[in-house]
C-alpha cells in the first residue's frame, strides 16, 4: 500500500528539515509532499534541497501566496489520487503531532477505517504546554461541533487525519467550503454523514517547538458559524 504524509508550510524553516529526516526514518515506507505557501523563510529552498537525498520520496508543491489550509490539502488530495497513493495523511509541520504515531493511524486504516483521526480528546485531554484559554477553546470547540451536528467525534478540529484512497473517492471534494481549521470540521462530517468508517486513536498533542502558531480570529471565525450551516446542507457522495 502506498502512502504519502501531507504537510502544509508557512515559515516552517527551523522545523522542515527535522520533520523529513523523521518521517523517512520510519518503518513502513512513508513518502512526503509538502505544500509551500510562498514561505519567505525559504522553507521550499530547504525541501528543495532535500530532494537530491530522497528524489522518488520527497515531493514539493509551491503556491503563490497564504491560500488557506484547507485548499492546500485539497490539492494535496488531488496530486495524491493522481499519483496512485492508497493512503493520505496530514499532518503539521511543527512536530506538536508526533510523526511515530503515523504508524498508528496507519495501522487503524488496515483494520478496514477509511478516516482515522489522531485524537487529543478521546481518552481525556492529552494536550502539552497550551495556555489554558487555547485548551478550553479547542475543547469545548469540539464539544460545540458535536453539539450541533450530532457527529461523534470528540476531536471534530483535529489536524493528524489519515484518510483511504476509498473515502476521498467517496466524498465530493469539490463542495468542500471551508478553507481554514474549519475545512477539517468540514471533512470529518462529510465522512460521517456519507456513512464512511471513523475511528478515533488516542494521540498527545505537544505546543510547537520552534516558530509560530498560525491560528486567528478569523480562522476561528469561519469554523464556528461554518458549523452552523453544515446540518442544513446536502450531503452527496462523488458521481
Amino acid at each position: 500500500m502506498r502512502k504519502l504524509v501531507i504537510i502544509p508550510t508557512y515559515n516552517e524553516i527551523e522545523n522542515i528539515s527535522a520533520m523529513i529526516d523523521k518521517v523517512f526514518s520510519l518503518d513502513g515506507g512513508f513518502d512526503l509532499l509538502v505544500i509551500d505557501d510562498g514561505s519567505p523563510d525559504g522553507t521550499a529552498e530547504v525541501v528543495r534541497q532535500r530532494q537530491a537525498e530522497y528524489p522518488q520520496r520527497l515531493h514539493l508543491l509551491q503556491r503563490s501566496g497564504k491560500l488557506g489550509l484547507g485548499t492546500a490539502y485539497l490539492r494535496g488530495f488531488e496530486w495524491a489520487m493522481e499519483h496512485g497513493y492508497d493512503y493520505m495523511f496530514e499532518m503539521d509541520c511543527d512536530f506538536s503531532h508526533n510523526p511515530d504515531d503515523l504508524l498508528r493511524l496507519y495501522a487503524a486504516a488496515e483494520e478496514g477505517y477509511d478516516v482515522v483521526v489522531g485524537s487529543r480528546y478521546v481518552k481525556g485531554v492529552n494536550v502539552v504546554n497550551w495556555p489554558m484559554s487555547r485548551l478550553l477553546m479547542s475543547y469545548f470547540a469540539s464539544k460545540y461541533v458535536r453539539l450541533v451536528t450530532r457527529m461523534k467525534v470528540c476531536d471534530a478540529t483535529a489536524g493528524f487525519v489519515c484518510y483511504s484512497r476509498r473515502a476521498l473517492e467517496t466524498m465530493d471534494l469539490a463542495e468542500i467550503r471551508m478553507k481554514g481549521y474549519g475545512f477539517q470540521i468540514e471533512m470529518k462530517y462529510t465522512a460521517w454523514r456519507l456513512g464512511l468508517r471513523i475511528k478515533e486513536v488516542s494521540i498527545v498533542f505537544t505546543e510547537r517547538r520552534e516558530g509560530v502558531s498560525k491560528m486567528s480570529g478569523g480562522i476561528f471565525g469561519e469554523a464556528l458559524f461554518g458549523v452552523m450551516r453544515l446540518p442544513l446542507r446536502r450531503i452527496r457522495a462523488r458521481r
